[in-house]
């Protein structure tokens, strides 16, 4: 393989992965993300894409929010709709709730990105601990950074995650997932 092409349920998210995939993929693989307008146009592109996509060596690696579905349920759909598109090789990855959930499992960076003092300490806090399972990790995030812009907050953060040392299960999944899918053989 020589590039992934990441699918991706929205811009925040692209904006997350330009940054954080250069620390975890070999120089030698090129990526590309690929932003859409929310999960309805990311799941009705990924079909098409992965049909008429003409680069050799290309895989491909689906992310989207798991929001209020079940996550099985998604991912399920998701493998389908790759397996469709003669593409059952491609990596399905849900962020469960939501983005925000990733960036609240590494308060450390939260507070190197936004200067916010003692805030990796609330990272002991239950909530915190198990981020993934805060429906509403977005506000969350908007009540520890006020004037907190998605795109741009994004960026900044994955500045400073440490990729080794999330609270948050579906991040680790993903970073496991990606760098499984990327070893030889």
């Amino acid at each position: 393989m020589k590039q992934l092409v990441f699918l991706l349920e929205e811009e925040s998210l692209k904006a997350m992965l330009d940054v954080l995939l250069p620390q975890i993929l070999p120089k030698e693989i090129n990526f590309l993300c690929i932003p859409h307008e929310g999960k309805q146009d990311l799941e009705k592109s990924i079909p098409h894409k992965l049909r008429v996509w003409q680069t050799p060596d290309t895989a491909f690696v689906i992310v989207r929010d798991k929001d209020g579905a079940d996550c099985i349920d998604v991912k399920k759909r998701l493998v389908n709709l790759c397996q469709q598109a003669g593409r059952s090789d491609s990596l399905v990855r849900i962020a469960c709730h939501e983005l925000e959930s990733w960036f609240l499992g590494d308060l450390a960076a939260v507070e190197k990105a936004f200067s916010i003092k003692k805030l990796a300490g609330q990272q002991r806090n239950r909530k915190y601990k198990e981020p993934d399972k805060l429906s509403n990790a977005s506000e969350e995030l908007e009540k520890l950074v006020k004037g907190y812009r998605k795109v741009s907050g994004a960026m900044k953060i994955a500045a400073y995650m440490t990729i080794d040392q999330n609270y948050s299960h579906s991040f680790n999944c993903f970073i496991s997932g990606v760098k499984g899918f990327i070893k030889p053989g």
